[in-house]
């Protein structure tokens, strides 16, 4: 079976090798695509135009902790649609001031919210809001850390590769060891305006905090007069078990930064900044589609989704089971299997890109995590069975 897409009013049937070859001809170049060409997802599932079915472990790269077109979010959208797509926040709009209100509901502190359209943006917004607020302009964040590929997110994020085609980059930000509380102290100064950092850190190798360094990382920001930011652009809405990654310490950060799948895949951002902050000064920052209706409407429907069907429950009940299975299987490749909730990661005695390459011709998509971590990101939607195939392949692949 072939996809049969509609292209000005005409049926046609492309399969993968055609999508394939289109695509390569125009695209960027950017991307390192893999021989996949997906058109359509149902919850955990993936169907290329050849119709082959895929378990998706990659889950949007984090934006489809929901699954794809879950029914609530896809109605949201449907309905809104037909009313209104764009209205830029120079104006009120009921979807916006509804979604405001349900997601201040939600989260672990009071706070006042910025809408933006990603996570990159979100951490840009976080880092500008920082020296605003303090007045200061150094940056600290943390070796491994990923916090995007604009100019300010960029760098924050430790990652050379990613770095030095574009050095300089913003001045007085500097990088301590994730999870060393003496060098974060050694490091902090009253010159400091804030600490960026990860609850568990997805690209540099999926690195759950040490017990105690949110609550250390809290202390020495409080005694330095400098605030906390939380990037949970990956580990937010239910992806480690709780609605939010802070939620297993007892920290409150000043600023909390998500995006990815606060829309239920569309593209969506926010920075939640604590109410003790009060509001920011007008004209400060700005963005045209932010917390447009189409993107409010549907964050609405999956923030419901998430406290309904209790998805973060069902994150950390499937990641334990994901993790104990994993372990169990010993593998001799594999130096370490850790991560929190439906964040998982293999830590390879190897290069992570053939296993991934044999992974998907078993009908399992996954993620690199770095060169030798394979990382499994499934939306928490996933069934129980498709779990068990994910560790069967997995078993067979590096057993």
């Amino acid at each position: 079976m072939r996809f049969l897409p509609i292209y000005a009013g005409l049926l046609m049937v492309h399969s993968s090798t055609t999508l394939i070859a289109t695509e390569q001809q125009f695209t960027s170049g950017l991307y390192p695509k893999r021989a996949l060409a997906i058109v359509r997802g149902e919850g955990a599932r993936l169907y290329d135009a050849d119709g082959q079915v895929y378990i998706d472990c990659v889950g949007g790269q984090g934006a489809a902790n929901l699954g794809h077109c879950h029914p609530a979010v896809v109605a949201a959208i449907q309905d809104q649609a037909a009313l209104l797509l764009s209205c830029p926040e120079i104006f009120h709009n009921d979807q916006r001031a509804a979604y405001l209100s349900e997601l201040a509901a939600a989260l672990p502190m009071p706070a006042r919210i910025f809408l933006c359209n990603s996570g990159a943006e979100a951490v840009e917004a976080g880092l500008k809001f920082a020296r605003l607020l303090t007045g200061r302009t150094k940056i600290i964040a943390t070796m491994r850390g990923f916090h995007g590929r604009t100019m300010g997110a960029l760098s924050a994020t430790w990652e050379i590769k990613y770095r030095e085609p574009f050095m300089p980059l913003i001045p007085e930000v500097s990088h301590v060891p994730f999870g060393d509380v003496e060098a974060l102290a050694a490091a902090m100064d009253t010159e400091t305006a804030a600490l960026l950092l990860e609850p568990v850190q997805g690209e540099g190798g999926v690195r759950p905090a040490p017990a105690g360094y949110l609550e250390a990382a809290r202390r020495i920001c409080d005694a330095h007069g400098a605030l906390l930011l939380a990037d949970e652009v990956q580990t937010g809405f239910g992806r480690t078990g709780k609605l939010f990654g802070v939620e297993h310490s007892a920290v409150i950060p000043d600023l909390l930064l998500m995006a990815k799948s606060i829309a239920g895949g569309l593209p969506m951002g926010a920075v939640v900044i604590h109410e003790r902050h009060g509001a920011l000064p007008a004209g400060a920052h700005g963005t045209t589609f932010g917390g447009g209706p189409l993107v409010c409407a549907a964050a609405r429907a999956a923030l419901r989704v998430y406290q309904q069907e209790d998805l973060p429950r069902q994150a950390a009940e499937k990641g334990s089971w994901l993790l104990e299975r994993l372990q169990a299987l010993r593998l001799p490749a594999v130096r370490e299997v850790r991560g929190l909730g439906l964040l998982v990661g293999l830590e390879l005695k190897g290069r992570v890109q053939p296993i991934l390459q044999a992974l998907l011709e078993r009908r399992i998509v996954a993620l690199p995590a770095g060169p030798n971590v394979l990382r499994l990101l499934p939306p928490l939607v996933i069934s129980y069975d498709d779990l068990d195939e994910v560790v069967s392949a997995v078993a067979a692949v590096l057993g």
